[in-house]
């Protein structure tokens, strides 16, 4: 790895400090911040001010705000995201740590398509493919999905006495249950799956969100009945949600800290 430029290191910093706040910086204020002396500070800001990177805001002497250079680079950037593609580069990653097979899905209407697989090596493990579609209720990351859902959209996709069809025993087929078990997904931010899709496998999936910070898709680690426990779900738990918040950060998500 080659060595990091000073200069450009201290030009980034700058950039990245307006992510905060109200998005407006002072050159004091960012000698505060960074800690540079202040003649630093003046030919960096002067410099990322002539390449367009930062403007001066209208009314306020002294003080910038992102100019448009960092917007044409983030569209350019959003122009080339294939959701799959990202999908399937976290999801090796993730199934490299733990073993176990992962998937990547999105909603279409009362369904989850998974756009995205990588397989476990275990001679034991699950079988299926990207681009099977499943009904969203029976697995852990339809499940997820729906609980992003609003009220009004979720009860027009699963309407009070509609009975939902059950892949296994565990399968939930009551739309009120779906409700209650969605409400409690919502509030932990992950979501289980018991053997509710296939009677000899678990899983457990955590949300993916774009640069809105829409959940767009979900991502979920499955786990066959012999290599799961109480444990061993904490730790797949914890694991998903860094996966799927490394897919949205590819995504252009920034979390709030």
């Amino acid at each position: 790895m080659g060595r990091l430029v000073p200069a450009v290191t201290r030009a980034l910093d700058i950039l990245e400090l307006f992510l905060d706040g109200d998005g407006t910086l002072s050159a004091p204020d960012i000698v505060r911040k960074l800690q540079l002396p202040r003649t630093t500070v003046h030919e960096l800001v002067t410099t990322l001010a002539a390449r367009k990177y930062i403007a001066p805001v209208p009314g306020q002497p002294g003080r910038y705000r992102l100019g448009v250079r960092p917007y044409q680079l983030g569209a350019r950037y959003a122009e080339q995201l294939d959701l799959a593609a990202e999908g399937q580069q976290v999801a090796r990653s993730v199934a490299e740590t733990c073993d176990e097979t992962v998937h990547v899905a999105i909603l279409e209407d009362t369904d989850v398509i998974y756009i995205a697989k990588v397989d476990s090596t275990h001679a034991v493990r699950m079988v299926s493919a990207a681009g099977r579609r499943l009904p969203a209720h029976c697995t852990s990351v339809g499940k997820m999905l729906l609980a992003s859902l609003p009220e009004h959209e979720l009860a027009a996709r699963f309407p009070d006495g509609a009975e939902l069809a059950a892949m296994t025993p565990n399968s939930i087929t009551d739309p009120a249950a779906l409700r209650e078990t969605l409400a409690e997904i919502r509030e932990r931010g992950i979501a289980v799956e018991n053997r509710e899709s296939n009677p000899d496998v678990s899983c457990v999936a955590a949300p993916v969100r774009d640069r809105t910070g829409q959940v767009v898709a979900a991502l979920s680690i499955s786990v066959p009945m012999i290599r799961w426990s109480e444990d061993r779900r904490a730790e797949l738990e914890q694991l998903a949600a860094k996966g799927a918040a490394e897919l949205s950060e590819h995504l252009g998500h920034r979390s709030v800290a």
